[in-house]
């Protein structure tokens, strides 16, 4: 995470997680969101406490059909998901996520 790029002011825990046209809000480690300069590299959700790839064809099955935006979450990057107490999603990680299953560390 680029320090010079995240605004670590803390914003309302129950507002989802957007982009705005002063940048992106993210979901840190504290499982709190803060905003960032730079867009989240993996997305999640929040009900579920999943995370993947922003291109997984699960979440965006889900989206499509109007399901769990309002809960949608993003990322700076995996370990941060992890901290935040979210698992790898079975589709787009199904690698990570069966280490996970295991209780691997990641």
């Amino acid at each position: 995470m680029h320090s010079a790029s995240v605004d670590r002011r803390r914003l309302d825990d129950t507002a989802p997680a957007t982009a705005t046209a002063r940048g992106h809000t993210l979901i840190g480690g504290d499982g709190r969101p803060y905003r960032s300069g730079v867009p989240g590299r993996f997305g999640g959700y929040r009900r579920g406490r999943i995370y993947g790839r922003l291109d997984c064809p699960s979440a965006l099955r889900h989206i499509a059909r109007g399901n769990y935006v309002r809960h949608r979450v993003f990322f700076a990057d995996e370990a941060t998901a992890l901290a935040a107490g979210y698992r790898p999603c079975a589709v787009c990680l199904p690698l990570r996520h069966r280490a996970w299953r295991k209780g691997e560390p990641s």
